[in-house]
């Protein structure tokens, strides 16, 4: 369900983009797959021609990192092209400078993010689990939820190891919240419609709210449920259910 990015060789550097959610993105200097581009161009001292393509399937601007695992993908696949094999952490170190959110898409596997995001740290071990996914369809800056935010944020969690089930991991997630879901709620009413959904689908263990918003999510046993769950939500939104990617998932 994520975004692709593909890079290869070309006389100048262009982005194409294309795909259901391409439409509310231009291909133009502040386009975060460019600005990557361009920052990994000048921190190896290239000219950096190269062919960006960019299949856009998540909704922009709606609080699940797409753009900056965009950027990210951006350069990962530069790297490569280019021929640097520069290491993961001299490639978040660009991304930092371009988003809180890029250096943890850089590395692309399950983390904790601390500070502004820049701290990382390995999540706890995750187990099989359900993910649901659903967007009211209302963009949601991430500024405008931070300056409507009031009081201080929640004390850092304290985490096991790892979870045997989905269910024991959304027991211990049940006490921890999002500081900047009422704020976002207060910005954007629908997202409250769409926690109250997500909580009434069969075999929703968790929902909240993702990031800045608008995007929720639930967690579900399996993958099956979550899909299941995300199908009879309002054809309106933007939704997606499923399971997660990877060996280790």
């Amino acid at each position: 369900m994520g975004d692709a990015v593909s890079a290869c060789s070309g006389e100048i550097l262009s982005l194409a983009i294309e795909g259901a959610e391409g439409a509310a993105l231009e291909a133009e200097p502040d386009n975060l797959v460019l600005r990557a581009a361009r920052a990994l161009a000048a921190a190896a001292a290239l000219e950096g021609h190269a062919l960006l393509h960019l299949l856009k399937r998540l909704p922009v601007a709606s609080g699940i990192g797409g753009g900056s695992a965009d950027a990210a993908a951006s350069l990962r696949a530069l790297n490569q092209l280019w021929g640097l094999r520069w290491s993961e952490a001299r490639l978040a170190a660009i991304g930092a400078k371009l988003g809180a959110d890029v250096p943890v898409c850089v590395g692309s596997r399950p983390a904790r993010m601390e500070g502004v995001g820049e701290v990382l740290s390995a999540a706890p071990s995750l187990p099989r689990f359900g993910l649901l996914l659903a967007n009211p369809r209302e963009a949601l800056a991430t500024p405008a939820v931070f300056r409507a935010r009031q009081g201080g944020f929640s004390a850092r969690a304290r985490l096991p190891e790892g979870w045997g089930s989905a269910a024991a991991m959304a027991a211990d997630l049940t006490a921890l919240g999002n500081d900047l879901q009422a704020p976002a709620i207060s910005l954007c009413p629908p997202i409250a419609e769409v926690l109250t959904a997500i909580s009434a689908s069969p075999g929703c263990l968790l929902a909240r709210m993702s990031g800045s918003g608008a995007t929720c999510f639930g967690i579900f046993p399996n993958a099956a449920a979550a899909a299941s769950a995300a199908a009879a939500l309002p054809t309106a939104w933007w939704c997606w259910g499923g399971g997660l990617h990877g060996a280790a998932l």
